[in-house]
């Protein structure tokens, strides 16, 4: 059986004075390709940012852990082996004049752009063009991703991820400020990295980013899981509902699902 690939057990986290996170408890297991569903302030992006240690749970709680692969701490250059985090703030960060094929270079040095000090061996220079292939931009490997669409330039940074060949992948709100185009491209590109192997986690409040190959939803609502099910069972009306405090429409048009 999988191993867990991500633990959370009865982990807060207090931002500003506020309870971001409220006891929560989820695991993910190595192998699943899970959504992450909830409404703005549901505690999505915390969820995140304690994964990537940008925020850190209330110590001194008796069986609270969080756990990546089974552990608690990690080196960071060696998690990037195994898990790849990609946000909006990264991709913002990275949205520079650097072209394409170096911001995926750069995932080997963990920096922005590559620089004259980094030793860049035949190896990484074959996986970052891999990587640019998988998502369908490697005819853009020159260019800088200023002079990209928001699409092109978010598929570059994913690639970034993706040159440590890590078995496991998460996207916060994958396709945030993305046009039309820019979402189609994506979802395709996300399409082919389940395809692949990988294992993902999508964290999102847009049902559209929800590609056929998820086969698990859970569902925040105030730093707590709401619901935790498959696809069929969470994308009802009665159950959005719950999860976005409104009333909803809810329609499938060639498998995307479109809510109101």
């Amino acid at each position: 059986m999988p191993g867990p690939l991500i633990e959370f057990e009865d982990v807060t986290v207090l931002r500003d004075r506020s309870t971001a996170l409220d006891g929560l408890t989820l695991r993910i297991d190595d192998g699943e390709r899970v959504a992450i569903l909830g409404p703005n302030g549901s505690g999505k992006s915390t969820l995140v940012e304690a994964l990537t240690r940008e925020v850190y749970p209330l110590s001194g709680r008796p069986g609270s852990r969080l756990r990546i692969y089974g552990r608690d701490t990690w080196n960071l250059f060696e998690l990037r082996s195994l898990l790849g985090i990609v946000t909006n703030e990264l991709v913002r960060t990275l949205t520079r004049r650097h072209s394409a094929y170096e911001t995926a270079l750069s995932g080997f040095f963990g920096s922005v752009g590559v620089w004259p000090h980094h030793e860049v061996t035949a190896e990484m220079e074959r996986r970052a063009s891999a990587a640019l292939e998988l998502l369908e931009v490697a005819h853009l490997a020159e260019r800088p991703l200023v002079e990209m669409s928001s699409g092109e330039a978010r598929r570059a940074v994913i690639a970034r991820a993706l040159v440590h060949q890590p078995r496991a992948l998460v996207l916060d709100e994958p396709t945030n400020s993305l046009d039309v185009r820019g979402r189609r491209e994506l979802r395709s590109a996300m399409s082919r990295l389940a395809q692949s192997g990988v294992s993902l986690v999508l964290v999102t409040h847009q049902l559209e980013d929800l590609v056929p190959e998820i086969d698990r939803i859970v569902t925040l609502r105030r730093g707590r899981v709401l619901h935790d099910g498959t696809k069929q069972e969470i994308l009802r009306p009665e159950v959005l509902e719950e999860v976005f405090g409104t009333e909803v429409e809810l329609r499938e048009i060639d498998g995307v699902h479109l809510l109101w």
